[in-house]
């Protein structure tokens, strides 16, 4: 009854979409089996945070999330946002840094709170991470001044532009990337650290997404053959290089060359750091400024692979004019992009 007086925001909708925290062993590993409301009768107790009901959007190892399905959740959020306060979404952990970016894009200046959770372990197990992470998320979403997209994991609350998954296993999967976290919940107790998200009365909907966004790793000696195979069937790709970022080759090697011939075929060329934390800077080295004098791409800087990716999809589903595209991927977006 005390907690339940802290909280302003009485009807809370659950998205459930599968993954870890409603798997079952099928004998040939675990799949996602348990529904929405069995998942919500593992832990009662979050009936004395808020009144809740539940939606059974999918069932899916978040192996097989697609862009699609971020389209599919935000349209849910959109067609029931008046009806709720806030939304929890229940999803795998081996993408939902994805779909927390995703979901920032499509679903933009939310008073309400999208609130993203799942487990490293089932809720049908008895030593699992599962019943605290879908408490805590209950508990930030019926909290009054929580907005926006958000992931909740291991008490914490961490913004759903700078989230990313660094273990496998342990119970403290998630970290936010050069960006503090919003809040922790430490003995159900909701801890700020930083002034909520810029909220409007009515947020703003997105529902366009373009796939064919290609990755690219490079390694060290790595020619150019795939990026030139490859050109014709993607609209745009993602260049992960080294450090602070540059082109092996600079500005006149075949790797440069390819990417010339993405540019003239009306293509989008995004440069990023392979490295986790601080971010990209072309114009440190040589191998960088030259190629970022000559070429028309664009830098992602201190934005994560999951933001930058998501970001460009989305961008590229509200337009296909290189300089609109450019505008819409460097206008920062819940802190995605800080210089």
């Amino acid at each position: 009854r005390r907690q339940r007086q802290m909280c302003i925001r009485d009807r809370i909708l659950m998205l459930a979409t599968g993954g870890t925290i409603a798997s079952k062993d099928s004998g040939q590993g675990l799949t996602p089996a348990i529904t929405s409301q069995e998942i919500l009768s593992y832990v009662p107790a979050i009936g004395q945070l808020c009144q809740v009901e539940a939606i059974q959007l999918m069932n899916l190892d978040s192996t097989n999330i697609t862009p699609r399905h971020w389209q599919e959740m935000a349209r849910a959020v959109e067609e029931h946002y008046d009806q709720y306060d806030g939304f929890v979404i229940t999803h795998g952990t081996d993408t939902m840094a994805y779909t927390a970016a995703a979901l920032s894009y499509l679903i933009q200046y939310s008073e309400k709170p999208i609130v993203i959770t799942g487990s490293q372990k089932s809720i049908c197990l008895e030593n699992t991470d599962a019943r605290l992470n879908l408490y805590n998320s209950f508990l930030y979403a019926a909290a009054e001044g929580s907005h926006g997209v958000s992931l909740v994991f291991d008490g914490k609350v961490i913004l759903g532009t700078r989230a990313r998954k660094e273990r496998t296993k342990s119970f403290n999967a998630f970290s936010s990337v050069d960006y503090p976290e919003l809040a922790v919940i430490r003995d159900g107790k909701l801890i700020r650290y930083l002034a909520e998200l810029e909220y409007r009365p009515r947020p703003v909907f997105y529902h366009e997404m373009e796939e064919r966004v290609l990755l690219l790793t490079l390694i060290p000696g790595m020619g150019a053959d795939a990026l030139e195979a490859l050109r014709d069937r993607y609209e745009a790709v993602i260049l992960q290089s080294f450090g602070v970022g540059g082109l092996p080759g600079g500005a006149s090697g075949p790797l440069a060359r390819a990417m010339e011939s993405w540019l003239e075929a009306g293509k989008t060329i995004v440069m990023m750091t392979q490295v986790p934390y601080e971010g990209s800077d072309m114009e440190v080295y040589q191998v960088g400024y030259q190629v970022k004098e000559k070429y028309q791409l664009m830098e992602a800087y201190n934005m994560t692979l999951e933001a930058a990716t998501a970001k460009l999809m989305w961008a590229l589903g509200q337009t296909r004019e290189s300089g609109q595209v450019r505008q819409l991927f460097e206008q920062p977006v819940q802190f995605d992009l800080i210089r």
